[in-house]
């Protein structure tokens, strides 16, 4: 399959190089992020996206970011790293990724004696690190859900949770690359996503790149999809997961959800562990980043509504755990009740609830 890497080194290791997923479907161009501004221009301008990317896009931005730094004392370079991982940190505040990410790398700096480029070359395997434990992750996700995605199944999903939004082969797309490699026959319904349109523009372009059968539609267009009997399952990415199971995703998830439980349809979460975060009880207390109104009432140059409506441009909504039929990670599948404090759920869908038998902390993958 050709699947393609979102975020990875440069050939010299100066620089973080990135897909600008901005000129994506248009134009495949690839970009290389080297100073701080080229980092947090980056990932907030969502030329590199996607929760698990933008923490590895985050974590390996720091390291490129400090090379300059590298000939200071270890003082100096210990301020300008903090500083940096908190600029960074900034950038996107929903995706509990990129903070988690940041703070392993400074946990990392913790532990490392010497001088300030002993530390960079720390900091660079850790980042290293993440990266190869990302696409080790994406497949293990993949392995985990196949099971759900039967020969000749109609998938429905809604952003972009593939390869273009983690280091590997994706979250929620990743059992539907794994069913196509095993001979399956899928088909994806893929929402647009207004309105950056991330299922139209991306979802649609790498999976079709890939050989995989798509159908892109209006946002809108889903519930009578799904009323028309067009779609089995439901599967969708995620940025943030709640103790309780809520889940934070991209505007209009909640929607689909809600159009899966009323014709009866399973509604699949897929996300790595890093993305439960369990200090949080419930979706209320999951920050939803507010961007700009632009966004929303501008198509390129040409604006869509009047000057004098207020815009309302939330990029998440969540989804109650009670509308999620199971949550699949790279260690296993958890269903209602949700609980995610033993660290490890069944080993594929076998249709129980999770049987939770580890004591792996799920802090610990990150």
């Amino acid at each position: 399959m050709a699947i393609i890497e979102s975020v990875r080194w440069s050939p010299a290791g100066d620089a973080v190089r990135i897909i600008d997923q901005t000129q994506l479907p248009g134009r495949l161009v690839e970009r290389d992020l080297r100073s701080i501004d080229d980092v947090c221009e980056a990932i907030g301008r969502l030329a590199v996206r996607g929760a698990p990317a933008i923490g590895i896009a985050g974590a390996m931005g720091l390291v490129t970011a400090l090379i300059p730094s590298a000939r200071e004392s270890r003082a100096v370079f210990e301020g300008t790293l903090r500083a940096y991982a908190a600029r960074i940190r900034a950038t996107r505040p929903t995706a509990v990724n990129l903070p988690r990410a940041l703070d392993r790398m400074l946990a990392c700096a913790a532990e490392v004696g010497g001088s300030a480029s002993n530390v960079l070359a720390a900091l660079r395997a850790e980042a290293t690190a993440l990266l190869e434990e990302d696409r080790a992750m994406c497949r293990r996700i993949g392995e985990n859900a196949l099971p759900l995605i039967s020969d000749g199944a109609s998938v429905l999903t809604h952003c972009n949770a593939g390869a273009l939004a983690t280091g590997g082969i994706g979250t929620a797309l990743a059992p539907i690359y794994l069913a196509h490699e095993a001979g399956r026959r899928v088909r994806v319904f893929v929402d647009e996503t207004r309105p950056l349109l991330q299922g139209s523009r991306l979802t649609a372009w790498e999976l079709s790149r890939a050989g995989i059968p798509v159908t892109v539609i209006a946002d809108g267009a889903a519930a009578s999809l799904m009323r028309a009997g067009a779609v089995d399952l439901c599967i969708v990415g995620a940025d943030r997961i709640a103790a309780n199971g809520d889940v934070a995703n991209k505007v209009g998830t909640y929607a689909a959800a809600l159009a899966a439980q009323h014709h009866g349809l399973p509604f699949y979460v897929a996300a790595p562990t890093s993305t439960l975060d369990p200090s949080l009880p419930n979706g209320d207390a999951i920050p939803i980043e507010r961007r700009s109104g632009d966004e929303l009432a501008c198509l390129g140059a040409v604006r869509l509504t009047p000057p004098a409506a207020d815009i309302d441009n939330p990029a998440f909504d969540v989804t109650p755990a009670e509308m999620v039929t199971a949550i699949v990670t790279d260690v296993g599948v958890f269903r209602r009740p949700f609980d995610f404090s033993g660290g490890r759920g069944d080993r594929g869908d076998r249709g129980n609830v999770a049987s939770i038998t580890s004591t792996t902390s799920i802090t610990s993958t990150s």
